[in-house]
């Protein structure tokens, strides 16, 4: 943030006589849980986002909460964002479309970290977390809902803390609200280890909170937050991972259906050289990007003919730190993460035909590899698809069953491409055999890459690459 300092209360933005009616909705729904801290610790971002600031959260309000021993809740601090929804109802930030919808993004965020013996005020870091939330949701216009997950890949107070990453779910305490510019949800981030993480990409958020609320260590029914956690769930109970998790993705499947990546895909079976060169199609010297039509025809397929209980592949976070990149998120949108964001000319519709390819190389770094077993075993099998859409570019790999309708991939051309988007028909069969055949991504250590796969009779080959050959626009 520019500078976050503490301000105290209502009196500290000077705005009493005429307080904005959405800020006041949101500052009543904390009162009536601490009606004795009417001036709570807050961090406020000195210049506001609607005024050139580069912080979308007017406010965080820091509360002291007792827990409840009834429930067995420890004592933590309670931190309220205020600015995601609409404050002040006159367009300066979200713009107004009346009271019967969504305030501004619809929700607000919450988080709740365990207070340590001794400490006397709240730690400040949860508000540069929840503004680098904020930010990401502003950036993209992509909302949160409950169950998502985000991939931070870095202690959450920079130190050396496992919990390195976040699910998000409804607050325990604070009710949705109804301001006079929409209603109000309150989530929660939780932060959880990586293992917490890959499990709830596997199965699904909901199911790993659910674990994690059954025990205290781990946040327990308010599902509070701990840094010096050092267990994951599955540390503290192995029975976990094979009665609860292996069970719940071999009955539900993973309502995960897709993700950002660092992936690429040729076609085989035309020369390297050809002008229609599937990661750079050309037309004269311009590269060809999805038109509009095209991409509201991906964003129509994926909401109607490939919606299974699913959720869309999104872009992902930037970290404010230097050189770092928060790879993914997974959540619902206001604005279609498939939308391409590039400036460069569009070719018109007529130009990029569906095209029928006879064999396929898919590229994926280690990270988007190491879900190919969960976008096989927990969403083909279960008749479902899964979208990788690279984070460089238009490039998506969706992965079709059999199942799904409205994918212009068939079993008789299983390998079609429309553009830079690229779909991929998987029997039931095919996908067995698969899982047998990249079994050792299914671990949690590090392998050496390169690694490839290779299915000669099914004309596909795999490779899962470093990063670096995905980071150099020359490989």
């Amino acid at each position: 943030m520019d500078e976050a300092r503490p301000t105290s209360g209502a009196a500290a933005h000077g705005l009493v006589p005429l307080f904005p009616p959405g800020l006041q909705a949101i500052y009543g729904e904390c009162r009536r849980l601490y009606p004795e801290q009417a001036n709570p610790l807050q961090v406020t971002a000195i210049v506001k986002y609607w005024l050139g600031g580069p912080d979308p959260l007017d406010y965080i309000s820091m509360y002291r909460n007792m827990g409840c021993a009834a429930q067995d809740v420890q004592e933590h601090w309670h931190y309220v964002s205020f600015g995601l929804s609409d404050l002040y109802g006159d367009n300066r930030v979200h713009e107004f479309t009346g009271a019967d919808g969504p305030s501004g993004f619809g929700f607000e965020l919450t988080f709740r970290l365990k207070r340590e013996v001794g400490e006397t005020a709240p730690p400040t870091w949860p508000a540069e977390l929840m503004q680098g939330l904020a930010r990401y949701v502003f950036q993209s216009e992509n909302t949160f809902c409950s169950g998502d997950h985000v991939s931070w890949h870095s202690p959450l107070d920079n130190s050396e803390s496992r919990i390195q990453h976040m699910l998000l779910t409804e607050d325990p305490q604070m009710h949705p609200i109804q301001t006079p510019f929409g209603s109000v949800s309150f989530l929660q981030i939780v932060g959880v280890c990586t293992e917490e993480l890959q499990a709830a990409q596997q199965w699904n958020g909901q199911g790993i909170l659910e674990l994690m609320r059954g025990i205290r260590v781990a946040g327990g029914p308010w599902l509070i937050t701990d840094m010096r956690r050092g267990e994951t769930i599955f540390d503290i109970d192995p029975h976990l991972q094979q009665e609860r998790v292996d069970q719940g993705i071999e009955t539900e499947g993973s309502n995960l259906s897709g993700v950002s990546a660092k992936c690429v895909w040729d076609d085989l079976s035309r020369p390297p050289e050809d002008e229609e060169d599937s990661r750079s199609i050309c037309i004269g010297s311009q590269p060809r990007r999805l038109s509009d039509k095209d991409t509201e025809q991906i964003r129509e397929t994926l909401r109607k003919g490939l919606e299974f209980n699913s959720k869309p592949a999104l872009p992902p976070i930037t970290s404010q730190k230097q050189g770092h990149e928060r790879p993914q998120v997974q959540q619902h949108n206001r604005k279609d993460s498939l939308e391409s964001d590039s400036s460069a000319a569009i070719v018109p519709h007529e130009l990029v035909r569906t095209r029928q390819l006879e064999s396929v190389h898919l590229k994926f770094n280690q990270e988007s590899g190491t879900l190919l077993p969960l976008c096989l075993r927990g969403r083909l099998l279960h008749g479902r698809h899964f979208t990788y859409k690279s984070i460089h570019g238009d490039t998506a790999i969706t992965f079709v069953s059999t199942g799904v309708e409205g994918a212009f991939a068939t079993e008789e051309h299983p390998y079609a491409a429309h553009g830079p988007w690229l779909q991929i028909l998987l029997t039931e069969e095919f996908v067995e055999q698969m899982l047998g055949d990249i079994q050792e991504l299914n671990t949690r250590e590090e392998t050496k890459l390169p690694k490839e796969y290779s299915w000669p009779e099914k004309k596909l080959k795999i490779s899962v690459l470093p990063d670096a050959v995905f980071d150099n626009p020359l490989q």
